[in-house]
């Protein structure tokens, strides 16, 4: 098989061929966790007559719900105990977030009972000529470039769906009909995988994060590697020193440079091919404009150079990265203008749950004043703070670990001004959001790049990011005017 420059590409099937369409009829499988994988791996094992018991231990009314659904499509369901094995189980199916020292998954272990995730259950359970996968992982930017990466496939003109850590449960995607995959996954989901064998798959970027749950940041970055196989193409971005060191010998490469033979990168004002073209050493093609990059900010024409990387291993023409570029619509709360007031915009990058996303979205702006602060998650953030000390105007703090990023503000921005807000109650971002006005100067950007989780206060990042959007459109009655205005 070959892809659009000629050159020889991986079988559209990939995989161990000891795996695809694997039985699992008559096995005895616990499903642990009630969430959205977990109902899909259950739904699908019942259908291929795995006799089927899933635990979690939640008892709310909402889990009640779901297990009545899933209990009427023969799959029991225990809920209340998500630590004891059940009896006679031959193999555990985990969703990703469990970690593997919980009792449940730890008597598996100790008792040599093989655990996987949904994924790896997808993987095997693909039919013959299933559609391949082009898989991505990374600390930062995972949604973005799977989304960018389905446009482009779409705009090629293929029947493509994104899956995995986004969008429909990847179990269930497999055994439907489409072209090709854009396969997001997490560090937890690679954590719990094996196998895989994508046609093609990237690491975009790796810094501390998950800590707490992996245990080291070399466990972290071993999951993260897990993505790369024998036979795959592999794409490593070669400005992440870590990334670039767990791929292969062989492996292309993105960069926010001029690039080499064998890489993607930037000439100008161009994004251009040197790797997936007929003579790399002499000859590139031409992908897309940066102005085709929404929304603009160095790290989101790394994450569109990565997703033509691995639609350029599949065989797309370089016209569809740019008409699929170009067609992308971001997700809410990445980098989201909310408003300009008195010359100062409100930017909601909500998203930016750890100190890398932080930093990458403080580095698109001049002056800014930075509301930080929430879940670290074992994560350090003082070379976060180090890097972008220069272009802060001031700094609110919120959340449960606010002290630590004080901290390491007295240590290396010592002359940035800091508001400490403590309040945790529903009216704690329109203070917030008061403070950092009465601090922004005409050019200045308030941004919320967190660099940490939202659980602490927030049910997620999107109930963040609307709190804050919120708040500056109550400041500020006539800026939400305007914008409907030019809606």
């Amino acid at each position: 098989m070959t892809d659009a420059a000629g050159q020889e590409r991986p079988s559209a099937e990939g995989g161990p061929s000891s795996t695809e369409g694997e039985s699992y009829e008559g096995r005895r499988v616990v499903v642990a966790g009630l969430g959205v994988s977990g109902r899909a791996a259950a739904r699908v094992l019942a259908e291929r007559g795995a006799h089927v018991t899933i635990v979690d231990a939640r008892d709310d009314d909402a889990s009640r719900e779901q297990a009545a659904d899933l209990e009427r499509r023969g799959v029991a369901v225990r809920l209340g105990d998500g630590d004891t094995l059940p009896a006679g189980t031959e193999l555990v199916v985990t969703s990703p977030g469990w970690k593997p020292d919980v009792p449940l998954l730890a008597a598996a272990a100790s008792a040599g009972i093989e655990i996987y995730g949904e994924v790896e259950l997808a993987w095997r359970l693909r039919p013959a000529g299933a559609a391949p996968w082009l898989a991505l992982t990374g600390t930062n930017g995972k949604t973005t470039c799977v989304r960018m990466l389905t446009q482009i496939l779409v705009a090629a003109g293929h029947d493509a769906v994104a899956v995995g850590n986004v969008g429909t449960p990847i179990v269930e995607a497999v055994l439907e009909k489409h072209d090709v995959l854009a396969v997001e996954l997490s560090s937890y989901q690679l954590h719990w995988s094996s196998t895989l064998r994508p046609l093609a798959s990237a690491v975009l970027n790796v810094t501390p994060d998950h800590i707490d749950w992996h245990g080291s940041f070399e466990a972290y970055a071993a999951d993260k590697g897990k993505i790369f196989a024998p036979g795959s193409v592999a794409v490593v971005n070669a400005d992440d020193p870590v990334s670039a060191g767990l791929g292969p010998a062989d492996a292309k490469a993105f960069t926010l440079g001029v690039p080499a033979p064998g890489q993607l990168g930037v000439v100008e004002e161009l994004l251009v091919d040197r790797a997936f073209v007929d003579d790399p050493e002499t000859s590139a093609a031409e992908l897309a404009e940066l102005r085709d990059v929404k929304p603009f900010a160095p790290h989101n024409v790394a994450n569109a150079l990565a997703a033509a990387a691995l639609a350029r291993a599949f065989g797309v023409p370089p016209e569809a990265v740019r008409e699929g570029l170009r067609a992308f619509v971001p997700d809410p709360h990445r980098i989201a203008h909310v408003a300009t007031v008195d010359g100062v915009d409100y930017v909601d990058d909500s998203k930016a749950t750890n100190p890398h996303a932080a930093a990458s979205s403080l580095a698109a702006c001049r002056s800014a004043v930075w509301i930080a602060g929430g879940l670290l998650k074992g994560a350090d953030v003082d070379d976060l703070v180090a890097s972008c000390a220069d272009r802060l105007r001031a700094v609110i703090l919120i959340g449960r670990d606010r002290a630590r990023i004080a901290e390491a503000l007295a240590r290396h921005a010592p002359d940035v001004p800091v508001v400490d807000v403590p309040d945790t109650d529903t009216g704690a971002m329109d203070r917030v959001v008061t403070h950092a006005a009465a601090l922004a100067e005409d050019g200045d950007t308030v941004l919320l790049a967190p660099a940490g989780a939202s659980f602490d206060m927030f049910t997620g990042y999107g109930a963040r990011g609307d709190a804050f959007a919120d708040a500056v459109r109550r400041l500020f009655p006539q800026a939400s005017a305007q914008a409907s205005a030019r809606a």
